[in-house]
């Protein structure tokens, strides 16, 4: 999609927010509170008497129709900032007052207003010309949610109604078919039925892995463990609870306190890691460095806490507890560039080897809440976009929405049906290094800073297996499936046989099990067919008499005989090609 489309798409996704606002304050009286363009979409908060529901949808949807239809000209007006917290007073919308007496507070002179009909409301635009330029049949309601004013769980909880929008029905429909898809994929049903992974409200935000889905998780940490070793990077461990002062040092403590959670040893303050750098500095700084030694590549498959508000938590995809596979390379800025090029080069392969050939690049830039000098944010933003330009790859600015600590690039990831997912990010940072006071003795005899840069290519290890569990329906390669056989005894006189076949392959580090229930034939094929099992092999009087084994791969309803050897063979051969 090019990026006048898109921008194109955002502005009639924003303007559809409004009309939702106007058709809920024709209907029901509605307060407005923010209503923005989202992916895919818009949504718009709302505080009113009537407790909008799902079947309320249809008749809010109508209303918009009917507002798109009489084509009201959308004009914007600008006012001083007095006179707009005057009218907001006036109109009794004390949400968006609450806003303007923010950015009054900030200094601003004057506020923007869009106005619709009889609708008017702040914002800064920009919207359609029209009403009427909107398409009807593109756009569709979607759900209702709950939503605390400004996100903060101190604040009321309002309502939301969440809606799609495309450039065309046809778009639309396309659109609301994958999420249909999705809704099979959803890997929250999926580990349920495959026994992977649980979550509990005894712990709201922290997963528990069953059998099948450790075995997905450690297989990760292996494959990202081998690919590191590659690519010179040593592993390294640091401790997950550590004191105040370093969090003061690094800057967490001002910029991302309210994220962390704290305990008290000793009567000393101390934390929770939310990130692992911090601890990686120390561990640089415990010896000397020269520029020979440059650059030093440490990584860490490291657990980290956040503090999410409960009402986002979801699944895999958004928790409280994850392990990232994060790297820190401390590099001269001579080196800086190959060292980007090189972590982007390395994402693109891990990403090719589990099927995602199509990303989107971004790089976010400087956030409201950052450490740092602007010349160190301008310059480590220069860098990430030259080693995108020599690469010949393209990107878009993420405004605001780097680290705190420095700018990043931002891999979005496409899946199999056509779903993008943010998932590694390589982040340049002058200033933690500063703070840390971390050197390096240069070819001069001087000390220098080094320059750090902050890398993770699968990003959580929780989110990317939510990602494979969705990507592939289940369906895991045979490398990653939590089993690779499952060898189904058809009674049981073939049980020891079974279990002594079932040994031959664990010597070769397959993943077997043996099914030696009382079901049936019928059932016991049924369960390896949920539990996406790659191959089946059924053994009876013929298969241990015979030289030959009855396969039946996954999806499959009639079966193939096979050599033993020759079957031993072809799946370490997948193992080995990762497929």
């Amino acid at each position: 999609m090019s990026n006048k489309i898109q921008n194109n798409l955002e502005i009639m996704r924003h303007s559809l927010a409004h009309i939702l606002m106007q058709a809920l304050e024709n209907l029901y009286g509605a307060i407005p509170g923010v209503g923005p363009a989202i992916e895919d979409g818009f949504y718009h908060d709302f505080d009113a008497k009537h407790q909008v529901v799902l079947d309320n949808l249809p008749k809010i949807e109508e209303e918009m129709k009917r507002i798109i239809k009489e084509n009201y000209k959308i004009e914007k007006e600008e006012m001083k900032i007095k006179n707009g917290t005057k009218f907001l007073k006036d109109k009794k919308y004390k949400y968006t007052l609450e806003l303007a007496k923010d950015l009054e507070k900030d200094n601003e002179k004057k506020i923007t207003f869009y106005k619709q009909g009889g609708f008017i409301n702040m914002c800064k635009g920009p919207h359609v010309e029209f009403t009427g330029k909107i398409n009807p049949k593109a756009f569709k309601l979607t759900k209702v949610a709950g939503a605390y004013w400004k996100g903060s769980e101190k604040n009321k909880m309002i309502q939301r109604i969440y809606g799609l929008a495309f450039e065309s029905p046809k778009d639309l429909r396309k659109h609301i078919a994958m999420l249909e898809e999705a809704k099979k994929r959803d890997h929250r049903k999926i580990g349920k039925e495959m026994g992977l992974f649980s979550l509990h409200e005894e712990g709201p935000g922290f997963p528990f892995w069953h059998p099948s889905g450790a075995v997905l998780y450690t297989e990760l940490e292996s494959f990202i463990r081998q690919e590191n070793l590659k690519r010179d990077y040593s592993e390294v461990k640091t401790p997950m609870i550590l004191n105040k002062k370093l969090w003061v040092t690094s800057g967490h403590w001002e910029k991302f306190k309210e994220d962390m959670y704290f305990t008290e040893i000793d009567k000393d303050e101390y934390a929770v890691k939310p990130m692992n750098c911090p601890g990686g500095l120390l561990i640089y700084k415990e010896n000397k460095h020269s520029y020979r030694e440059l650059p030093i590549r440490n990584a860490e498959l490291g657990l980290v806490h956040r503090h999410e508000l409960s009402g986002v938590l979801h699944g895999l995809f958004r928790v409280r507890a994850f392990t990232q596979d994060d790297a820190h390379s401390f590099c001269t800025t001579s080196q800086l560039n190959s060292e980007i090029i090189d972590m982007v080069d390395y994402a693109m392969d891990v990403y090719s080897q589990f099927g995602f050939k199509e990303y989107e690049i971004f790089i976010a830039t400087r956030p409201e809440k950052y450490i740092g000098t602007d010349k160190e944010w301008d310059s480590a933003t220069k860098a990430l976009e030259k080693a995108l330009k020599k690469k010949k790859i393209k990107y878009n600015i993420k405004e605001g929405e780097g680290a705190f600590y420095g700018p990043k690039i931002e891999f979005n990831i496409k899946d199999s049906i056509g779903r993008n997912w943010q998932c590694g990010t390589v982040q340049v940072d002058f200033s933690m290094p500063k703070r840390f006071d971390a050197v390096y003795t240069d070819k001069d005899g001087k000390e220098k800073i080094p320059v750090m840069v902050h890398r993770a290519i699968l990003g959580s290890l929780e989110r990317f297996l939510g990602i494979l569990i969705e990507h592939y329906a289940g369906i895991f390669p045979v490398w990653l499936s939590p089993i690779q056989v499952k060898i189904i005894a058809v009674g049981e006189g073939h049980i020891e046989y079974c279990q002594k076949f079932a040994s031959e392959f664990k010597e070769k580090n397959i993943r077997v099990e043996v099914d030696s229930s009382d079901e049936t034939v019928g059932n016991k094929i049924r369960k390896a067919a949920q539990e996406k099992v790659p191959y089946m092999l059924v053994v009876g009087d013929k298969e241990m008499k015979g030289k030959k084994l009855s396969v039946r791969d996954r999806g499959q309803k009639q079966t193939r005989e096979v050599k033993k050897q020759d079957f031993i063979a072809e799946i370490l051969d997948k193992i080995e090609k990762k497929c």
